[in-house]
């Protein structure tokens, strides 16, 4: 491929307006979240008082609008495509799954029980390592296929790893979740996390693919249609949910504004870490840049309308942990496409290894 080739995909063509600008939307949704927090406390009262077995039932909903879109576009029929990228696949499934939690679980004992703890609020302290975790836990899904098109990256590849993370994840995220909470030494309530599981990954999973079925028995065509109306529901869920959050937040972030600041920090350096390890292992071992660039991705991103979703379910609106699951959404962006242009702008270096 040609140089010039590389740097035409290393800018946000290919996103939409709402991918492009989503930390604007989502600094926005802090403004007006609090806001509207402060002004209407009553109503947002009334909304958190909204759950069934400790699900809230707007958020719920949101959550489906957030995450079935997504899920409809996983072909779990590219698994069959994993054999021809076993090592591509082996070294994702590494970062992903024996590397990126435990680095997190770590960073976030680090920084937060240790080094910021001064700074922080003594009595959240648990909670935003355990909203940390969640993030940590759950690989990217439906932001990857973005993150694969800006580095001209293999797409089935791309498809067949988010086929494979979305099935580990039905069975590996809630003992992942629960062992890294506890040898943290926060208590895990294993009840809640299994419903989370069930509400949150189980059934849209089953729902989005017999919706994709449908959809497709009606022929491509009219799936494409489907789907690119339906692109703005993801995010436009989201930022309705950060509204709701950050409505139940307002008050305690005006009161330690730097909180969002402190706790950026381990996720940051989560990311970097993670991406560089993954771009260097395939390199080590001859894999294609091609399929380089989706691990890397993969590997450093996170799936944060599950890790949000996740967080609210175990320990509520208010908790540290839903605030640092929604300040890995406000850095998620600009840190992917900032790993986007250093792959891009490696890639002759990456080449001469191939």
């Amino acid at each position: 491929m040609k140089h010039t080739d590389a740097l035409a995909v290393d800018t946000p063509a290919h996103m939409s307006v709402f991918e492009r600008y989503l930390t604007l939307w989502v600094f926005l949704c802090i403004l007006v979240g609090i806001a509207l927090g402060l002004w209407f406390p009553g109503v947002f009262q009334a909304i958190c008082a909204m759950e069934v077995a400790q699900v809230n039932l707007p958020v719920g909903l949101l959550i489906w609008v957030m995450i079935i879109p997504m899920l409809v576009k996983v072909d779990f029929g590219a698994l069959h495509e994993v054999k021809q990228h076993l090592r591509g696949i082996g070294v994702t499934q590494f970062v992903n799954w024996l590397v990126k939690p435990f680095s997190m679980a770590f960073l976030g004992w680090l920084f937060i029980r240790h080094w910021f703890a001064p700074l922080l609020p003594a009595d959240q302290l648990d909670s935003y390592i355990a909203g940390l975790i969640l993030l940590a836990a759950a690989p990217c899904t439906a932001m990857v296929f973005v993150w694969s098109r800006l580095t001209n990256g293999d797409p089935l590849f791309t498809l067949s790893q988010v086929a494979l993370n979305d099935a580990i994840m039905v069975f590996a995220f809630a003992p992942m979740v629960g062992f890294l909470l506890g040898i943290s030494a926060i208590t895990v309530p294993w009840a809640t996390l299994l419903i989370s599981v069930v509400l949150y990954i189980f059934v849209p999973v089953w729902l989005a693919q017999w919706w994709r079925r449908s959809l497709l028995a009606k022929g491509q065509d009219f799936f494409d249609q489907v789907m690119a109306k339906m692109g703005p529901w993801s995010i436009t869920a989201l930022l309705l949910t950060l509204v709701l959050l950050f409505a139940f937040q307002g008050e305690a972030i005006l009161r330690q504004p730097l909180v969002i600041a402190l706790i950026s920090v381990p996720i940051l350096i989560q990311v970097l870490i993670n991406s560089g390890l993954a771009y260097w292992l395939n390199r080590q071992l001859g894999v294609k840049h091609a399929v380089a660039c989706p691990s890397a991705l993969i590997g450093a991103s996170n799936f944060f309308e599950l890790a949000v979703a996740a967080a609210i379910s175990l320990f509520g609106f208010q908790s540290g942990a839903a605030l640092a699951t929604v300040v890995g959404v406000l850095i998620e962006v600009p840190v992917m496409l900032l790993v986007v242009r250093v792959v891009n702008r490696s890639r002759d270096w990456y080449q001469r290894a191939e």
